[in-house]
């Protein structure tokens, strides 16, 4: 297994970690963390194992943090229904 791959089953396992701990700020602080490190992370994975396992690891990465992704998802549509 490849380092690359290693680093992101560690990044999945730390984001479990975290989702399972209590919080009173519902783990956004921690999901900001999650995406600093996960984008380049996916960007890695790609460059080392190829665009099928990058989209794999950037399936894993985007199911774990689902909800800063339709909380990003809604902004990006309503700023482009401000732009038309």
């Amino acid at each position: 297994m490849s380092l690359s791959l290693i680093l992101a089953c560690v990044w999945a396992l730390s984001a479990n970690l975290i989702a399972m701990l209590p919080s009173r700020h519902h783990h956004w602080p921690a999901a900001y963390v999650l995406i600093a490190f996960g984008v380049p992370l996916v960007g890695y994975v790609t460059y080392e194992n190829g665009p099928w396992v990058g989209l794999i690891v950037l399936a894993a990465g985007a199911s774990v943090l689902r909800w800063p992704m339709r909380y990003a998802g809604r902004w990006v549509l309503k700023t482009v229904r401000r732009s038309q």
